[in-house]
């Protein structure tokens, strides 16, 4: 307990060395704390928004045949007879049943821009008249009575400037103009997130979200007094015809949660917690960093207790017990800061379009818990090998003049890095370059990272050596012999900015590889001169009218004009995306590669099939494969072509008379447009934007700006990832202040006696400046190097997993500011200790032991 007590006793006489520490952790565990917080509170309150929104929904009637694609939430649902919700009204224990459509429906706002469409859904359904059985409650106005009439959810019209009496455009997606009638909100709040909703009269819906009246996607039952649930859906099981099933209003509440709740929220907590990871990693070189200088610098203290008696262990203690109440402190503080930021986005999520459930903050004891246990673990096992290092201390120590840390990097570590770098290098060549295996290639990835950490002290003292080799001055001198004295030092002080400039280039590269991608694919893919489309990504937008592709066609600057419809399939027991168009025009605009077979006679019970699918499935020409749709009906088709390149044609393609008698909404994704001879790009490109304008106004763009476009997700994404990753460059900021600030107290004497000889205050500020800026840099260089090895990593290793040919690419300008910031940030760094050393008294300086 004695030894305990000391090392509290130290801690507090110079609380000032663990600054740094105490910050790292409180900032990590805050981020930690903040995305675990923010994940319970928005999971409470949409099982909450569910719940009351379904809450008079006691049974829902629906087709038991779905088909889900590869990468969708939810499947489609093939639809079930309108009629009847009648029929099982009159079963006893039912007070209501009313059919329920639904399809895609994009508003336009008062400023002529499509609302949402970018990730959520963009609903459009028939108005249900029953209040218990809508989910969507009147706010305000009143319900849509003749055609053209529509309720709009509340956030909607915010977000389009639309009022009450609001005459605009619903692209469903031919465009229908409507009038504002009602406002409405979901669950008692004015939307669920972004996705928007607009209630029609059912007439309008069945004539513009289904392919044919008398459909519905599902029916809605209310049960009567006394009735529960499952006694309802008991009731209703043996009336129901064949290919449809009744679950309770809890079950599909359940499994709307499960689709926000079970992927969305899980992917979007996971993604924040990744990077918490990357944080809390940045900490632990700061940490150990900061007890490495202490105990270097209690080298003669440690001594002398072990002189006066004292045991290894009980110096360990000492240590640890320091290191133990800083991240006590440390992570306190950082669990109030997590509330504090939890707290915070949920008041600036509405700000930026994306609302919470309107709820209060839900703090379970895993949000405290762990954080706590995550800080405590991490800053103790941070302190555990300087402590042990402390615990060596021989007694004789004592009789040293000075304690400075000037570790080198041994043998041993030389030989076990380079050792575990070429285990690394051969792993990632064999995982990308040989058989194709994402385990590999991320084995591989993580070896390297630990490669460059355990090499870091090797190379540390070559690198400083090259980058301050441009550097002349005596005082730029003085710092590159600074940042050499202790390549461990200087290595673990860089590592951290290392990591954090290292995922930032990961992720840098890695977009720019998918912006190339995207690029060469519509180059190599695309023939045409224009592109119509609705951009959107996720579940949202509406799609294109298939009757824009036969207009623009018609013009006389067009030659060929395709649209590319979308539908969904089971082909052979799989669920597919099928790419719906004319077989020929396609083949004039986009280029398909070598085609074995022929495109233009697939008729109405032929299909072509991209030759990765066809090799993979053993789809041959003249071979035949069933397709299941979504109305229940199955059809043998004869392949009739195999095309090489599924760019953008996807993997499957049939003609539009093929997919109308299985159609669900119909909608184009893309329309391609390739002008005659001898028409300009700009006359030809304004004659298809003007009639573009009288089918919603969507997008018309050249072959670039489509490239572009597509490739804007990719810019959000960034940007998302530059903002979280700003915590882990800001710890391994701090890491190194707080290195400077432990150096310039370690050298007081030294640069007293340079001030003694000359040196003025500008010149102390200069050097200590410089010294940060070389660790710095070090930190930035490794970072870029290993970013992008770990970016050519994902890109090739994405190649060899997908179906689809993936580009890599170097974004030069990107690399130079992220190395400008790395820069820039070393000198922002050694503003305090460079100030504090300026200040150093020169006389009490010379006199410091």
């Amino acid at each position: 307990m004695t030894t305990i007590r000391l090392g509290l006793a130290s801690l507090r006489a110079h609380r000032r060395r663990f600054l740094g520490t105490f910050a790292a952790v409180l900032l990590g565990v805050a981020f930690l704390t903040g995305t675990l917080v923010m994940g319970d509170t928005l999971r409470a309150g949409f099982d909450s928004l569910f719940g009351n929104a379904n809450s008079g929904t006691d049974a829902v009637v629906r087709s038991t045949s779905v088909v889900t694609v590869a990468g969708e939430a939810q499947g489609t649902r093939s639809p079930v007879d309108a009629t009847l919700a009648e029929y099982l009204a009159k079963v006893p224990g039912v007070a209501a049943a009313v059919p329920r459509i639904e399809g895609a429906g994009q508003l336009v706002g008062a400023d002529g821009k499509p609302i949402g469409g970018q990730g959520p859904p963009t609903l459009a359904g028939n108005w249900i008249q029953d209040p218990e059985l809508n989910p969507y409650a009147l706010a305000e106005g009143r319900a849509p009575q003749k055609s053209g009439e529509v309720v709009v959810n509340k956030g909607a019209a915010k977000a389009g400037k639309l009022t009450l009496g609001s005459t605009t455009v619903l692209r469903t997606p031919d465009p229908v103009r409507v009038t504002v009638v009602g406002l409405a909100t979901f669950g008692g709040a004015d939307g669920m997130g972004q996705v928007t909703y607009t209630g029609l009269t059912r007439a309008d819906a069945e004539r513009y979200l289904t392919p044919k009246a008398g459909e519905a996607g599902a029916i809605l039952v209310r049960a009567g007094p006394g009735t529960s649930q499952n006694e309802l859906v008991a009731a209703l099981g043996p009336v129901l015809p064949e290919g449809v099933e009744a679950i309770t209003g809890q079950q599909a509440t359940d499994e709307s949660n499960e689709m926000i709740s079970g992927r969305f929220l899980s992917l979007f907590t996971t993604f924040l917690l990744v990077f918490s990871g990357v944080a809390l990693l940045v900490s632990v070189f700061s940490i150990h960093n900061t007890f490495a200088i202490v105990v270097a610098q209690r080298t003669r203290e440690n001594a002398l207790l072990r002189a006066l008696g004292a045991a290894r262990r009980q110096v360990v203690a000492m240590t640890l017990a320091e290191a133990v109440v800083v991240a006590v402190l440390a992570s306190a503080a950082g669990l109030l800061g997590g509330i504090g930021i939890a707290a915070g986005l949920q008041a600036l999520f509405p700000a930026v379009g994306f609302p919470f459930p309107d709820s209060d903050l839900v703090i379970s004891g895993t949000s405290l818990v762990l954080p706590f246990a995550v800080g405590l673990g991490v800053c103790v096992g941070s302190a555990l090998l300087p402590a042990v290092r402390a615990g060596r201390t021989a007694p004789l120590a004592a009789l040293r003049e000075t304690a400075v840390d000037d570790s080198a990097a041994s043998r041993t570590r030389s030989a076990a890095g380079a050792g575990l770098l070429a285990l690394a290098v051969g792993l990632v060549f064999a995982g990308v370059l040989g058989t194709p295996s994402l385990w590999l290639a991320g084995t591989g990835a993580v070896l390297a990272l630990a490669a460059f950490v355990v090499l870091g002290p090797v190379a540390s003292s070559y690198a400083v050596r090259i980058l301050g080799g441009p550097l002349r001055g005596t005082n730029r001198d003085l710092a590159r012999r600074n940042a050499l004295r202790s390549p461990r030092r200087t290595a673990a002080t860089a590592t951290a900015l290392m990591i954090g400039v290292a995922v930032v280039s990961l992720f840098t590269v890695f977009g720019a590889s998918l912006k190339a991608t995207m690029d060469d694919t519509v180059s190599r893919s695309f023939a045409g001169d224009v592109a119509v489309s609705a951009p959107s990504f996720g579940a949202g937008g509406s799609g294109l009218s298939p009757r824009l592709a036969p207009a623009v066609a018609a013009l006389p600057e067009v030659d060929t004009a395709v649209g590319l419809g979308k539908g969904v399939a089971e082909v052979d027991g799989r669920g597919r995306a099928l790419t719906v168009t004319d077989p020929a025009a396609l083949a004039r605009t986009f280029d398909l590669g070598s085609v074995r077979g022929s495109l233009a006679g697939l008729g109405t019970d032929g299909i072509a099939v991209a030759d990765d699918e066809a090799e993979r499935y053993g789809l041959t020409p003249g071979r035949t494969a069933e397709l299941a749709f979504t109305d229940g009906t199955r059809r043998t088709f004869t392949v009739r072509a195999v095309y090489e390149r599924a760019d953008l044609a996807g993997d499957y393609v049939l003609t539009r008379e093929a997919w109308a008698p299985h159609r669900t909404q119909d909608a184009d994704r893309l329309v391609a447009v390739t002008f005659k001879d001898g028409v300009r790009a700009d006359a030809g490109k304004a004659a298809v934007a003007g009639v573009a304008a009288r089918y919603g106004d969507p997008e018309v763009q050249t072959r670039d700006e489509y490239a572009e476009s597509s490739a804007a997700g990719i810019d959000m994404m960034l940007t998302l990832v530059y903002a979280l990753l700003a915590l882990a460059v800001l710890i391994a900021l701090l890491g190194i202040a707080n290195t400077l600030t432990l150096a310039v107290h370690e050298r007081t004497r030294e640069l007293g006696l340079l001030r003694a000889v000359g040196q003025t205050r500008p010149q102390l500020r200069a050097m200590v400046r410089w010294e940060s800026v070389l660790v710095a840099a070090f930190g930035t260089t490794g970072g870029l190097l290993l970013g992008g090895f770990l970016g050519w990593v994902l890109v090739r290793a994405s190649d060899g997993a997908s179906d689809s040919a993936f580009s890599f690419a170097l974004p030069p300008v990107q690399l130079a500011t992220v190395a400008l910031i790395g820069l820039a940030a070393g000198a922002i760094a050694a503003w305090r200790p460079a100030r504090r050393a300026a200040r150093l008294d020169v006389l009490r300086a010379i006199a410091t032991e």
